[in-house]
């Protein structure tokens, strides 16, 4: 005899929720603490505001794709937790506001920015960054931001917007809708989001390049965003919110997921460095190789233990996937370190001889995760927390009475 789940949670996020109010708070706080900073040390405040931005980004992106993903494969696993990375995603049109102090500070990121490195006449001229400047150029590299963030805003509000549409008609004929729109999304996110890291963090070092590096950072958000999945469930849980809906066999597929990445990033990164390592070119192990000297190389060192082996290990057992305290504790782990990767690519190219952390790393952080988080919360309290009539929904529940 079939049983048909049923949903007795509330589907609204608690209206009288302050959360947004004070994350939009701490935002503000950050960000005016970074502009003073910005009078102080201008190159810090960049390079600070880039790592931040990236970080928070490449979670945007990860939950766009996830969406996609979902749409095309017509999965079922993942109905409950659907409007959380369409919240996320949904707002990248208006997180595209915040590439605009990284075109600011183009000067004092990029190196090849620079007019005298292609000036055959100037005692300053480089002939690796002359021969890339069709691509490498202030005008290009700014208009190519707009682009970036026109077409993963467009399929983050056009995804979120019909999902939205279907709650309330029910019409599940917009599932097609959904799948077609996604299909192209696709391709052409994997496109964008390639470019994107090329220019936001490859082109530091305007000398370095690796094929693998759009892969390569596309592995490092995807890693990251299911440690944000989990903590944004746990939290709403000890709130109370979706406590019956989002099940014990729903949390046991985010680990299962967060299991799988962990190893997909750690084959993606070992085999980038394998190849550099392998091929032996000055012009790409030159890279690798400041950031394997000084403190730097107590970063590269724990990328391996703590992003890759500590999760690998832990998450290997199939209990540990159940076991919020230990999900909980992981999750925290990969994120801290999914933030010194970044920082430790970042970076070097400001601080050639070693770490030299700065305030303005933290309030960079916290002025745009408390903005990044604060439109989250702003969107997912708008509409219900859950695709109630997606056909897929009670394929989903149903999970729970079968395992």
């Amino acid at each position: 005899m079939s049983h048909k789940p049923t949903i007795t949670d509330s589907l609204q996020f608690p209206a009288d929720s302050k959360v947004p109010r004070a994350l939009f708070g701490i935002g503000a706080v950050g960000l005016i603490a970074s502009i003073i900073g910005y009078f102080l040390d201008a190159d810090q405040f960049f390079f600070s505001y880039l790592v931040s931005f990236v970080f928070f980004t490449g979670i945007a992106l990860a939950a766009l794709i996830m969406v996609m993903l979902h749409h095309i494969t017509r999965s079922s696993w993942g109905v409950v937790f659907r409007r959380i990375s369409e919240a996320f995603s949904s707002n990248l049109w208006i997180w595209g506001i915040f590439v605009i102090p990284v075109l600011l500070g183009i000067h004092n990121l990029y190196h090849w920015s620079h007019p005298e490195l292609l000036d055959y006449a100037s005692p300053d001229f480089d002939k690796i960054v002359s021969g890339k400047s069709p691509y490498l150029n202030s005008p290009f590299f700014i208009a190519r931001q707009f682009l970036y963030f026109a077409i993963w805003g467009y399929f983050g509000w056009k995804l979120h917007k019909v999902s939205v549409q279907m709650d309330k008609t029910g019409d599940w004929g917009l599932t097609s809708l959904l799948r077609k729109v996604s299909a192209p999304g696709v391709p052409i996110f994997a496109l964008s989001i390639a470019f994107a890291s090329f220019d936001w963090l490859m082109s530091l070092d305007p000398h370095w390049f690796s094929t693998m590096f759009g892969v390569y950072f596309f592995s490092i958000s995807f890693q990251a965003f299911w440690p944000v999945m989990i903590l944004l469930v746990f939290y709403m849980q000890r709130k109370g919110i979706l406590k019956d809906t989002i099940r014990q066999v729903h949390i046991y597929d985010l680990g299962a997921w967060f299991f799988a990445f962990t190893i997909f990033y750690a084959y993606i990164a070992f085999s980038q460095f394998m190849l550099i390592y392998y091929a032996n070119l000055p012009e790409e192990t030159l890279w690798y190789f400041h950031r394997l000297e000084g403190s730097w190389k107590y970063i590269a060192y724990s990328l391996l233990i703590f992003r890759f082996a500590v999760p690998f290990l832990v998450l290997l057992n199939r209990e540990a996937k159940k076991n919020r305290k230990i999900l909980g504790a992981v999750s925290v782990l990969v994120l801290v370190i999914h933030f010194a990767e970044i920082y430790w690519i970042a970076m070097p190219v400001l601080s050639e001889h070693g770490i030299h952390f700065s305030w303005m790393d933290i309030t960079t952080f916290l002025g745009l995760g408390g903005v990044f988080f604060g439109l989250f919360f702003n969107t997912f309290k708008k509409h219900d927390m859950i695709p109630k009539n997606d056909p897929k929904l009670d394929e989903c529940l149903s999970k729970s009475y079968h395992q």
